[in-house]
């Protein structure tokens, strides 16, 4: 019988490359995790797995205000975090209020970093159309924001042509280099490792050269799962949900993205990293659990699947 060892055959014949099981705890310890802006007043306790330090974003929502925002982002400054409020183009009414709102969040919440998104309303409420009109205004270099995040689609938009896609992550790339900010890439979460390493693989083609956060769910229900997959509009990710039953039993039995995890891990140990540089956690399933559930993997508390499938998370 083979004996199967934790480290990748390309690990075990190149000791300067990290192996699976190494690889996993580094994509844990530089993890980020989403909250939502209306945030209760147990959010701090709810954090308390997390690192300080540790970037923590705020989710925006079409009736989220901006002094939301700035309140929450206060808080998680105060609690030893490091806050990243989303930027919605389509829900800004006018570059006015986006300045002060920069103003505000760099002023009062000391906020340096940013997640840029188009937002999800049919009709913008002002001049922004979509991320990379906001980014143009040259506004968050104004407000000294260092580092910036936008989003990527490893499995498309329904709403959005691959091409366009592709063509806006080219253009936003092509400012970065002419700028004094820093960005990376925010992905929407999957159910399945493959379209996320074609994808990273597919930004290096096009000549992108931002870092990748892989955006995944955190531990939850399947019926959670679902929930927020068609909220989110993640029409692929509910189609491999449905056509791939050994993915269902996984989230059934396991409750979270561990398969996911240990295919990216996988695939950086040997070489093939394409850009991935980190891990950012949705919470659907509460942020307390997937804060200590990443925080166990990020200490090593897990065991290897014997079959390649992923691992177990250890108490």
């Amino acid at each position: 019988m083979m004996d199967r060892t934790p480290q990748s055959a390309a690990a075990a014949g190149n000791p300067a490359l990290p192996s699976e099981r190494e690889q996993i705890v580094g994509l844990l310890r530089d993890h980020s995790i989403e909250v939502p802006a209306r945030a209760g007043g147990d959010l701090e306790r709810s954090l308390e797995a997390v690192p300080p330090g540790t970037d923590v974003y705020i989710s925006v929502l079409a009736t989220t205000t901006p002094a939301d925002m700035v309140a929450i982002a206060a808080r998680l400054g105060n609690a030893g975090f490091n806050p990243v409020p989303h930027v919605a183009a389509r829900l800004l009414a006018s570059r006015a209020q986006l300045d002060d709102y920069l103003a505000r969040a760099a002023g009062e919440a000391g906020v340096r970093q940013a997640l840029l998104i188009g937002g999800d309303i049919a009709q913008p409420r002002g001049p922004f159309d979509s991320a990379l009109q906001v980014l143009e205004t040259g506004l968050f270099e104004k407000h000294g924001f260092r580092r910036l995040g936008i989003g990527g689609h490893p499995e498309g938009s329904p709403k959005i042509a691959a091409a366009a896609l592709d063509e806006a992550l080219v253009a936003k790339d092509e400012l970065a280099r002419h700028s004094d900010l820093a960005l990376h890439i925010v992905t929407q979460f999957c159910f399945d490792a493959a379209p996320i390493l074609a994808w990273a693989a597919r930004t290096r083609h096009l000549g992108i050269r931002l870092p990748i956060r892989i955006g995944l769910a955190g531990p939850a229900s399947i019926k959670t799962l679902l929930k927020f997959a068609l909220t989110c509009g993640v029409g692929a990710s509910i189609k491999a949900l449905g056509s791939h039953t050994t993915m269902i039993t996984r989230l059934l039995s396991d409750n979270g993205p561990e398969p996911i995890i240990a295919e990216a891990a996988r695939h950086v140990a040997a070489g093939n990293a394409g850009g991935i540089a980190g891990l950012h956690f949705f919470p659907f399933g509460g942020v307390e659990r997937t804060a200590r559930w990443a925080r166990s993997i990020a200490e090593g508390k897990f065991t290897l699947n014997p079959n390649g499938s992923g691992f177990q998370v250890t108490k």
